[in-house]
């Protein structure tokens, strides 16, 4: 049976992988054994993979907006970020 590639399908599949991949890096390094080297370039993964999973729900929520109010595609705008958590 063929997968559905469609891009919507592909980005919820990416988000879901980043997101896996992000926790187990995070996990890793709560664990405190890595070299300095090692642990910096976990983090910079994984503030690769954060900005990944963003984009990812960014669309996401534009899809909502745009399904919430299919008559007015033009106003739909991604969500505002939420800058008091």
């Amino acid at each position: 049976m063929p997968k559905d590639t469609t891009p919507d399908t592909s980005q919820v599949a990416q988000f879901e992988h980043s997101l896996d991949e992000l926790e187990q890096l995070v996990e890793k390094m709560e664990q405190g054994e890595m070299t300095l080297e090692d642990s910096l370039a976990a983090y910079e993964r994984g503030v690769g993979l954060y900005r990944q999973c963003q984009g990812a729900l960014e669309h996401a929520e534009l899809r909502v907006r745009l399904l919430a109010d299919p008559d007015q595609p033009d106003t739909a705008r991604p969500f505002a970020a939420d800058d008091g958590a």
